[in-house]
């Protein structure tokens, strides 16, 4: 019974990290949107071809912000750290104790969701940088548009 166990938490924390790294950047992306800023989202933008070397890439999606003025790098900072989020229902469901605590599925389960909902290093980034990213990619942006 135990190996069984082992192999539903595993099945459990892969599809909810597989799930977690697709909604950590969708809620990038809906707050960039709430925002309005132009964004693009990429899935599997590193693909070294196949299904295996697709799920191998990394990363899965990619939210890149398109242009931003310089008085909007809130939204840009705001959206980085959005991820921070998804742990919420982690914590009132243990805290209101409707989650069983004993149960090693749900376990995975939360441990993957958390995992997700960290905010990556290049988040940090844009949140703490996000003056010099929204002001050179808008100026890039302005640049291609009056080149074309």
């Amino acid at each position: 019974m135990i190996g069984l166990e082992v192999v539903g938490v595993a099945t459990a924390l892969v599809v909810t990290i597989g799930l977690g790294l697709v909604a950590h950047e969708w809620t990038h992306a809906l707050v960039l949107w709430l925002g309005d800023v132009e964004y693009d989202v990429s899935y599997f933008p590193a693909r070294s071809g196949g299904v295996i070397g697709a799920l191998a890439s990394y990363p899965w999606a990619v939210v890149e912000p398109v242009a931003a003025d310089a008085d909007r790098t809130w939204v840009l900072r705001l959206a980085a750290v959005s991820p921070l989020a998804l742990s919420s229902p982690v914590f009132v469901l243990a805290a209101s104790g409707v989650a069983p605590a004993d149960d090693p599925i749900v376990a995975g389960i939360a441990i993957g969701v958390l995992a997700c909902a960290l905010p990556s290093p290049q988040d940090f980034s844009v949140a703490f940088y996000a003056h010099r990213h929204g002001s050179s990619r808008s100026r890039d942006a302005v640049r291609r548009r009056s080149r074309d």
